[in-house]
């Protein structure tokens, strides 16, 4: 059974930084990639970045030097470091098990069964 677990969201002021965590289980980094979504407040959902096994990433513009994707294979686990966050930056962010094309075209390959609930990062001063 796939399961991926987001953590690490929150209220952080402009200009702060947040680390998510996704904790996974029942699939392989060899295999899947770890790609990040978030959805904001009545926006569209966006392909924020992507990691695969070789290491190749993925950043969306809004982004591109402000985030820093990562994995680790000894913890089964994906991180997204973010800096310099900003208000437009609030929304809810799930981890996915999704290939980074499709994460780069926002597009939910696999499914919902490969996807996290979510966690809220709320960036206000």
């Amino acid at each position: 059974q796939v399961q991926l677990v987001e953590s690490g969201g929150g209220l952080v002021q402009p200009g702060g930084s947040l680390r998510l965590s996704c904790a996974f289980s029942g699939i392989s980094l060899d295999d899947f990639a770890i790609g990040w979504f978030r959805q904001a407040p009545g926006k569209e959902r966006e392909g924020v970045s992507c990691i695969n096994g070789l290491g190749s990433t993925f950043y969306a513009d809004s982004v591109q030097g402000r985030f820093t994707i990562s994995s680790d294979y000894t913890k089964n686990a994906g991180y997204l470091l973010m800096n310099s966050l900003q208000p437009e930056d609030t929304a809810v962010y799930y981890c996915a098990a999704e290939p980074c094309w499709a994460v780069e075209r926002n597009m939910a390959y696999y499914g919902s069964h490969y996807w996290g609930k979510g966690t809220l990062v709320t960036v206000s001063s």
